[in-house]
């Protein structure tokens, strides 16, 4: 992967607008950039698109919906951005912060009314970090499902996803601006194409061991739970270029991935009152603190390896989710009418479960305090008969990448754009700060489907302004 001199070199065909990428990012941006009135083609490694998109749970937050309005939720930018910098303790850039939190509610809209997009709000239970309820998915409930209805949407707007076409070398000239790509073919034979613009939407470097081991080092042996194809390519054609990254610490891990299933559990039996447990039958963090931070806090426990124990109250929420019904049909969540019962099909003491159990049980009658910082008082006691499922922590994507402006274009390393360059989803720094601890429950997808936007936007009134002129 790399950059090379423009001068000289012969493009087979030429383009308004290119995209890297058929994930969320990548069609969103195409759909926007189609809808401004530009031609765009999206370049999709893989056979069929699917990328980190179809591997979430295709959860988008957004404030101020009019879907949230119906169900009488009164929300606002504002206070989703807030939210997302209290998260990030601040650290988050202020300017993106605010473009996604503004932008999150009119293109779900937008998505609907003119794409034909379903959603619907999450109301059975609430998201750590967020204020209100604000999380809106595909009726299915699957980042599978979203990823479906994006690519009916792309084929209805005419749009070209074009399939194992893996961007393999931009070409650039002494400005620094992009001029084309190079595409390699499966059998071999690479083809060049020319563009005015570029929209990197190829996600993070998740799938790059040496890069995991550089940036985020606590995860380097992790499970990871992202797309093989996320290499790190947008960062390293950015630095080529003089662009700036930023946060390349950041990341969303995730607590609970059903162990050896490889399935993900839902964080709703945590937050309707589930707690984890190592293998002494101990509580070895607040729960409540959020799925992504919880990865570093399972893996540190002896055998990378936690319980996730929860009653009929919190299955009855987590089997809304498809993973979860997954899961269930996999054998992976275990079934105990008491506690014996339970200490029989986790192999965890019965005395140590007894302990811990009746200590959770103080606080959630208010009796005692939670040392590590939990409030039960919210959620009625657990009661048998109990569900375990044995899990680990896993790397789910990385959130730094190169840092873009409020409309989605890449900056060099002096705050200035690039001139022709863009970047969505993964492959721009989002808004989790530096840290494991900065992700917001959706932060992601956040990323992916409102800098998306912006950036087919934003490309589009590029490649257009001389024509209207």
């Amino acid at each position: 992967m790399s950059v090379r001199a423009a001068e000289g070199v012969d493009f087979e065909a030429t383009v308004p607008i290119a995209v890297v990428g058929a994930g969320a990012a990548g069609l969103i941006a195409a759909l926007a950039a189609r809808d401004a009135g530009a031609e765009v083609v999206v370049f999709e490694r893989d056979g069929s698109p699917s990328g980190s998109t179809a591997l979430s749970s295709g959860l988008i937050p957004a404030a101020g919906t009019r879907f949230q309005r119906a169900k009488g939720i009164a929300d606002s930018p504002e206070l989703f951005a807030k939210d997302i910098q209290a998260k990030a303790r601040g650290k988050a850039d202020p300017a993106v912060v605010e473009a996604v939190a503004r932008a999150a509610a009119p293109t779900l809209e937008w998505l609907a009314d003119r794409h034909g997009l379903e959603f619907v709000l999450l109301e059975s239970f609430l998201y750590p970090g967020h204020s209100l309820l604000r999380m809106h998915a595909h009726p299915q409930k699957t980042g599978a499902a979203l990823m479906a209805a994006l690519l009916t949407a792309a084929r209805d707007a005419g749009i070209d996803v074009v399939t194992r076409a893996q961007a393999s070398e931009l070409y650039a000239d002494s400005q620094r601006r992009v001029r084309g790509l190079a595409l390699l073919r499966p059998d071999g034979k690479v083809e060049r194409v020319g563009c005015s613009a570029l929209v990197l939407a190829c996600n993070g470097f998740g799938g790059n061991k040496e890069m995991v081991r550089r940036y985020i080092p606590e995860m380097a042996d992790a499970l990871y739970f992202g797309h093989p194809g996320n290499q790190g390519d947008a960062v390293r054609w950015g630095e080529a270029l003089g662009a700036a990254t930023r946060h390349l610490g950041a990341y969303q891990g995730h607590g609970s991935v059903a162990e050896p299933h490889g399935i993900l559990v839902t964080w709703a039996v945590m937050m309707e009152g589930g707690v984890q447990l190592n293998r002494w039958g101990r509580r070895f963090s607040n729960e409540h603190r959020g799925y992504s931070e919880q990865a570093v806090a399972v893996l540190s426990q002896p055998g990378k390896i936690a319980w996730n124990i929860f009653d009929g109250r919190c299955r009855a929420v987590a089997r809304e989710f498809e993973d979860f019904r997954e899961a269930e049909a996999a054998g992976a969540i275990k079934t105990a009418a008491d506690v014996a019962a339970l200490a029989a099909v986790t192999g965890l003491a019965e005395d140590a479960l007894t302990s811990t159990l009746a200590d959770v049980t103080r606080y959630q009658r208010g009796e005692a305090r939670d040392p590590y910082g939990r409030d039960f008082t919210a959620k009625p006691l657990l009661a048998p008969p109990f569900f375990a499922v044995r899990v680990t922590g896993a790397l789910f994507h990385t959130q730094g990448g190169l840092a873009v402006d409020g409309r989605a274009r890449v900056l060099s390393a002096d705050g200035s754009p690039l001139p022709n360059l863009f970047a969505g989803g993964g492959a721009a720094c989002g808004v989790s700060g530096p840290a494991v601890w900065g992700y917001l429950s959706g932060n992601g997808l956040l990323s992916a489907v409102t800098l998306g936007r912006l950036a087919g936007d934003a490309a589009a009134r590029l490649v257009l302004a001389p024509r209207a002129a």
